[in-house]
């Protein structure tokens, strides 16, 4: 399941955040990589370690929190902290899928990347390329959204970041494991929370139907869940 997951930041916190991080040391981005990813990519970012990517990446765990469409889509157990990156003219980031368990340095912490999420720090009227490429059951999609915007997206997924030919994409890219791992079931999960949703706007939440759709969400949460 591919979602565009609208202002998980809004204009004043992506001021904010862009002040931590440009002030801050940025280095070759392929201090993250993996042996695949290595080959593939070239653009640069904040040291995992830095005193600014973890108080940029604190903001934007605070963000998702209160984001209630990330929520139901991602159902997370556990994010990894936030990384940043950026791309100048001519840097992109090759085809390439990211690993499966990622693990956060000097730490015993580490995750099951079910999701893949960027969220995008540049408006895109001010750099062009730089597309985030996905390729999907559905064919290829290609992304680039408003600053403080999220796509998320399976971490299985091929996917590349297009050349940078003007100015400068700028972004937070993580991971999560979900408390559903199959991609399968949490779509319908997700789609059947939807329409509870819809259907409580409109008959309100005390209606037999809608509080019997919402027994069935939890029952298949109940039944699909890793916790």
């Amino acid at each position: 399941m591919l979602i565009a997951i609208p202002e998980v930041l809004d204009a004043a916190a992506v001021r904010r955040l862009r002040g931590i991080i440009d002030a801050a040391e940025w280095v070759d981005g392929n201090v993250t990589s993996g042996h695949q990813s290595a080959l593939a990519k070239r653009n640069e970012q904040l040291p995992e370690a830095s005193p600014a990517a973890k108080e940029a990446g604190g903001m934007i765990l605070e963000a998702l929190g209160r984001t209630p469409l990330f929520v139901a889509a991602a159902l997370p157990a556990k994010v990894f902290p936030p990384l940043f990156n950026r791309y100048g003219v001519g840097q992109t980031f090759g085809a390439h899928v990211d690993n499966a368990v990622r693990i956060q340095r000097g730490t015993d912490f580490r995750i099951r990347s079910d999701l893949s999420a960027t969220l995008f720090l540049e408006e895109p009227s001010a750099y062009d390329g730089g597309e985030l490429v996905i390729e999907g059951q559905f064919g290829v999609q290609s992304v680039k959204l408003p600053a403080g915007h999220m796509i998320l997206y399976p971490a299985s997924s091929l996917h590349r970041v297009e050349p940078v030919t003007r100015g400068r994409r700028v972004a937070s890219f993580f991971w999560m494991q979900s408390m559903v791992r199959d991609d399968g079931e949490r779509r319908i999960l997700f789609e059947l929370d939807q329409s509870v949703q819809r259907l409580a706007g409109e008959l309100g939440h005390a209606d037999r139907s809608v509080i019997e759709l919402t027994g069935v969400y939890h029952n298949l949460l109940r039944r699909w869940a890793e916790i």
